[in-house]
């Protein structure tokens, strides 16, 4: 199943005070970054973040793992607290400064 460019919207539209948030196509669904760093994916009209130990701590009991598409790695699966904007800007931000800094691409040699 695909993903609706609204529900993208949406849940970019929801994170706030996080940097510069946009979600990029990649491999059907979509990749979310803030300010260039990915933290999370859009799969199937699904919201997933990278786990963090800090996120850990802030979801306390409402941590629901499960991986994004068959073979990934296992992310916070964020369904009930979507409509919070609030609650979902501050994960991103705990996630975020848990997460290594980008690093430069190299350039190809011609």
């Amino acid at each position: 199943m695909a993903c609706d460019q609204e529900f993208i919207d949406f849940v970019v539209d929801q994170i706030e005070n996080a940097g510069i948030v946009t979600a990029r196509k990649m491999f059907g669904d979509y990749g979310i970054y803030s300010d260039g760093k990915f933290f999370g994916l859009i799969c199937d009209n699904k919201l997933f973040i990278k786990p963090t130990e800090s996120g850990r701590s802030y979801l306390a009991d409402d941590v629901v793992e499960a991986p994004a598409y068959p073979g990934a790695r296992p992310s916070f699966l964020i369904e009930d607290k979507l409509e919070d904007r609030l609650w979902l800007s501050e994960l991103v931000r705990i996630t975020l400064k848990e997460l290594p800094d980008r690093k430069p691409r190299k350039r190809k040699k011609t």
